[in-house]
């Protein structure tokens, strides 16, 4: 048993002796639900490993029980030779494409980069183009909608990429890249057609839109904060 190993034993144990541990003894109905089908449901939507810790704090069971429900699940997959793999990477837990299916998801992705953008995507890539470097916050507030969905398609085809922080905020600033010169057969930013000269000034349509607009903080549980794909 390595030294790391050891110490997330003795982590894990000391959890399950800590009386204000969260235990299957719960009255509320996350901790009724059957462990192992809740804990893909969770799986399925992190961003980076979650950690057993994590994951029973938030099913309301112990890390122990969690820890042995994980491993299962892994063999599971792994035996009934399933396209996906439950990983422990980093500590934590995360869902992974198996390798032997590394030809079939990579014709997927690009495939998928080759596909027409939708309405949404282009008109937030028109924002991010005349406005560069900007916010994903401007962005939205300028479309009147949550653009962090169509930001996230954008970044992934390559038509858009991280610019440094906004000083004032500390918000990530985007910007158009090579690629897109490329695809649009620009050789530059200069090369952009002038906007409408009927259309009204940037400024004056993020002052009219921030005016009522829900928030955009992705961190916002506000029912209210619409994302837009």
């Amino acid at each position: 048993m390595t030294e790391s190993t050891g110490a997330y034993e003795v982590q894990e144990a000391a959890a399950e002796t800590d009386p204000a541990a969260p235990g299957p003894a719960g009255a509320s109905e996350v901790a009724e639900l059957p462990l192992k089908p809740a804990l893909e449901a969770v799986l399925m939507v992190v961003d980076e490993p979650a950690t057993p810790e994590q994951l029973a704090k938030v099913l309301e069971r112990r890390p122990r029980e969690v820890s042995d429900a994980l491993r299962e699940l892994a063999d599971e997959y792994a035996a009934q030779g399933r396209g996906f793999e439950l990983r422990l990477v980093a500590g934590g837990w995360r869902f992974y494409t198996r390798g032997d299916y590394a030809d079939a998801v990579e014709r997927f992705v690009l495939d998928g980069q080759q596909a027409r953008l939708t309405q949404a995507a282009l008109e937030t890539l028109a924002v991010v183009a005349y406005r560069q470097p900007v916010s994903r916050s401007r962005v939205s507030a300028v479309r009147g909608v949550n653009c962090d969905g169509v930001m996230r398609t954008l970044l992934q085809r390559g038509l858009v990429e991280e610019a440094g922080t906004e000083p004032e905020t500390g918000a990530i600033l985007y910007r158009t890249t090579h690629y897109f010169l490329e695809r649009m057969g620009l050789r530059g930013l200069d090369e952009l057609p002038e906007l409408a000269p009927f259309l009204p000034e940037a400024e004056a349509v993020e002052g009219e839109t921030q005016e009522g607009m829900p928030s955009f903080d992705v961190d916002d549980p506000s029912p209210d904060s619409q994302t837009e794909h």
